[in-house]
């Protein structure tokens, strides 16, 4: 006899289902299609910040790579690189052939489209071990090397990066270092023999040693001897040759110090890329529930005929996979397209803050592409997991019942406040330990956003209950309606209400954290900038000082008439060897704030500080530093590697300072000369007389300078001003990414009201029948769809500024060590609480719409 239990474990041909899904989807694609493009956007996003990120960092790799070779390691020197007699004595003293000078630096070209390119100077002779790039090229190149090494200026390019840009073996380019113009020649073309060396190569002019060091102002010095060391051995007989000032490291040392320099950035963006995803779940999930509960009765009928609560699950979850699938397709193409207008945003700030590289090509790694449709499934699924659960678990009976779910909802509320308790406990927890990295940081901050979102269905059933009565006296019966209807249709207008919400209190924390950045910045502009007049070098990035001054220039401008009295500074990078990386010095004559700089720790007393600081008494650093390195307050004192070898310095203060998240030191000048011995100006700040008009200055100094192309000439309004834009522009990625973030939350509301209008087309459709119009079935969907906004809002309004302390107060100080003061302009407030209503009142408007088509008596026999 056959039992019940052997009719469930009976094979099921499961092709009616997916026959009965195709069905659906053909008859209602819109809301599957709302489905794709949420997932879409949030894989988009993600994936063109990864895409920008890795380009950057690998167009400096691959270049960085081509000028190695097969290096293994360098002799390096300090920040004013190495004296070319120390190649002399590893080359003929110690018999070390496997040995190359090399000097480099970074210039621009006109002809080359403007970009920073690497200018490298080389020893042919001493090349082919390490770098194979002058053995190839035929005939052509072997004649060309001739010039490269008889005729001044001689360049060598990659003949990809010539016939970009229509040059020819012969032809002249001007080369621009420091303001000063250089004029070079290409005697030879490069013909790499693979892709990845092309692309190395696209970025590098070659040249000469000699060339070299007269063209960056290094005569009589190198950047750096590549060595290929076969044997540990010889590295100490190398190191008995070589001064204090100088040492062996790998020769991928620096480059990888350098590449996590930008790490907290990439990291902060790919974080921020993430929200719109997070926010697209909540889209998923809105869709696949109202999926669910749309076909409650059809579910029901194939649960009496036999189908099991697991092939509906599987069901579900598979129609998930193939949507999340292709929008996850499609959002990797998005954001591709989106990627390649990011990067240049990405690698100007890189260059602004970090270090300097110049992007050729987008690289588009197969890992990108995977993991950007992985995460974008892993979405989907997840957020498919609870309605798919729920559609497996109910009984026949249970799912013929439409309340049963909206029952369910209310009934989860405690539980939803469990959640929230549970989460924000944890999140909080992960914020308030210290010591942990930035990925715990962020893990807890969007912890305590899903928190948020638990919390929300709670609140719209509160607010719903609080508004009734006065929606009632405001709008009538109309008025009583809608907020019965969100509280009845909880399950799904709560899922809309949650996403618009995060979205928005995205744009609330990311705003107040903008402008309380703004204002730190602005505040510390207005207090440290007290020079009326700065002069400085033209540099290839916006926030760096590399260059120096000419010494009449600085002459002439600190003797003007009208000038009461100078400060000079002068930026070097040195390697801090307790920290194991390189640390920005700058040596100063005087305080070019005229004593309204911000400390955080004073050693003394402020009065005294300055006149200690002259005398050489210790140094200044920057509350990053501290930060940055886990410094105990007092700070203890900090080495550095000086030309004489390594030398600790006391510290005397810590400083407010924002120019850079790796931190910096300021040396009294003549302590940072006996260290470094560079006498050279890095920039000239001039304090003006009372009474007499800067611009004018400023206009006689350019003219008696007969407008040198070697000086920039500023004044301290403009100096601000081009501070600020440098700001602005790091920003502009954070804003696109909160408008898509918020594009993925009205898609969102979009299809939670086209969801909640289809599920109740009969109770409208009795409505009409009824007597009520059109116009009162576009009021009453409008002011559904503007409470729905409004209560997004309000909510987006605590959760914002919980985020944007999170993000001001823990990821910064964690991510850059800068100490922001928070500041809370209503304007933030108010705009992010319009875009709500705004969003969800359009969203509103396409299923108001489809009400004046209703066919009554269709919709009352619907069920």
């Amino acid at each position: 006899m056959t039992t019940e239990t052997d009719l469930a474990n009976l094979p099921i041909d499961s092709r009616p289902l997916w026959r009965v899904a195709a069905r659906r989807i053909w008859r209602r694609p819109l809301q599957y299609i709302l489905l794709i493009l949420g997932v879409a956007i949030g894989v988009a996003m993600m994936v063109a910040i990864d895409l920008a990120n890795s380009s950057a960092s690998r167009a400096f790799q691959l270049s960085t790579d081509a000028v190695a070779g097969k290096t293994t390691h360098r002799i390096v020197g300090g920040p004013t690189g190495l004296d070319e007699e120390i190649y002399r004595r590893v080359r003929v003293e110690a018999g070390f052939r496997p040995s190359a000078p090399v000097v480099e630096g970074y210039v621009a070209a006109p002809a080359l489209g403007g970009q920073p390119l690497r200018l490298v100077g080389v020893d042919p002779f001493a090349e082919p071990p390490f770098r194979s790039y002058f053995g190839e090229g035929g005939q052509q190149l072997n004649d060309g090397l001739v010039f490269f090494l008889t005729q001044p200026n001689a360049i060598l390019l990659a003949e990809t990066t010539a016939v970009q840009h229509n040059l020819n073996l012969g032809d002249e380019i001007e080369l621009l270092i420091g303001g000063r113009s250089v004029t070079a020649q290409i005697v030879g073309l490069l013909q790499p023999e693979d892709e990845m060396s092309r692309r190395a190569l696209e970025s590098l002019i070659f040249t000469d040693v000699a060339s070299a060091q007269e063209a960056l102002a290094m005569v009589g010095r190198l950047s750096h001897i590549d060595l290929i060391v076969e044997n540990e051995a010889d590295l100490e007989t190398l190191a008995a040759l070589l001064p204090p000032a100088a040492q062996i490291e790998t020769a991928a040392a620096r480059s990888n110090a350098l590449l996590q320099m930008s790490a907290a950035f990439e990291l902060n963006l790919t974080a921020l890329s993430l929200l719109a995803l997070v926010v697209g779940m909540f889209l998923i999930y809105n869709t696949v529930t109202f999926s669910v509960v749309q076909r409650r009765p059809l579910f029901a009928v194939l649960r009496c005929l036999g189908v099991t609560g697991g092939q509906l699950f599987g069901l579900i979850l598979a129609e998930a996979f193939i949507f999340s699938l292709i929008g996850s397709a499609l959002g990797v193409g998005l954001g591709i397209l989106l990627g390649r207008g990011l990067v240049g945003l990405v690698t100007q700030t890189i260059n602004d803050f970090y270090f300097v590289v110049n992007v050729q090509n987008v690289t588009v790694q197969a890992w990108t592409i995977v993991k950007g449709l992985g995460i974008g499934v892993a979405a989907g699924l997840a957020a498919s997991l609870l309605p798919a659960w729920e559609a497996m678990g109910s009984s026949p009976v249970t799912a013929l019942r439409r309340s049963s779910l909206e029952s369910k909802a209310t009934a989860a509320l405690p539980w939803l406040a469990v959640g929230f308790a549970v989460l924000a406990a944890v999140g909080g927890l992960l914020l308030w330990l210290p010591g942990l990295n930035l990925l715990f940081a962020f893990t807890g901050l969007f912890m305590i956003l899903f928190a948020c979102a638990l919390l929300t269905p709670i609140l719209t059933v509160g607010l719903m209950r609080l508004i009734t009565p006065l929606s009632g006296q405001w709008f009538g019966p109309l008025g009583r309606m809608a907020p019965r209807d969100i509280v009845r249709s909880l399950s799904r207008s709560s899922v809309a209400i949650a996403a618009l919400m995060v979205a928005v209190s995205v744009i609330v924390g990311v705003s107040i954290m903008i402008g309380s950045f703004r204002q730190t910045v602005s505040q510390w502009l207005n207090n440290t900038l007290q020079a009326d007049i700065y002069l400085s070098p033209p540099a290839l990035t916006s926030s760096r000082v590399e260059g120096t001054l000419a010494a009449d220039a600085v002459e002439l401008a600190s003797g003007w008439p009208g000038v009461e009295y100078a400060v000079t500074a002068r930026n070097l990078t040195v390697m801090a060897p307790d920290f194991g990386r390189m640390i920005e010095v700058v040596g100063v004559d005087g305080d070019v704030s005229a004593g309204n700089r911000a400390y955080a720790w004073i050693d003394g007393r402020q009065a005294d500080l300055w006149p200690r600081f002259l005398a050489g008494e210790g140094i200044l650093v920057s509350e990053t530093l501290i930060l940055r390195e886990n410094l105990s307050i007092p700070p203890p004192p900090i080495t550095l590697q000086t030309d004489e070898g390594p030398r600790s310095y006391p510290v005397l203060a810590i400083l407010y300072e924002y120019s850079s998240d790796q931190g910096i030191i300021l040396m009294e000048r003549e302590q940072f000369v006996a260290g470094w011995g560079d006498e050279r100006i890095g920039s000239l700040g001039l304090f003006v007389v009372d009474g007499r008009n800067t611009d004018e200055i400023v206009a006689e100094i350019r003219g008696a300078l007969d407008n040198r192309q070697d000086v920039v000439i500023q004044s301290n309004q403009l100096l601000r001003a081009n501070a600020l834009d440098i700001f602005d522009r790091t920003f502009a990625i954070t804003a696109a990414l909160q408008l898509l973030a918020t594009l993925v939350a009205f898609i969102g509301v979009l299809s939670a009201l086209m969801s909640l209008q289809l599920e109740r087309a009969r109770e409208l459709g009795i409505l009409r029948a009824t007597g009520m119009t059109v116009n009162q079935m576009w009021r009453l969907t409008l002011l559904e769809t503007g409470l729905m906004g409004g209560v997004a809002g309000l909510f987006a309004m605590p959760v914002g500024w919980i985020l944007a302390w999170v993000l001001i107060y823990v990821i910064n100080l964690r991510s850059f060590g800068w100490t922001l003061e928070m500041a809370l302009n209503p304007i933030y407030f108010g705009q992010a609480f319009l875009v709500a209503l705004v969003a969800a009142l359009l969203a509103g408007v396409y299923p108001a719409t489809r009400l004046g088509s209703m066919v009554i008596a269709t919709a009352i026999r619907q069920e």
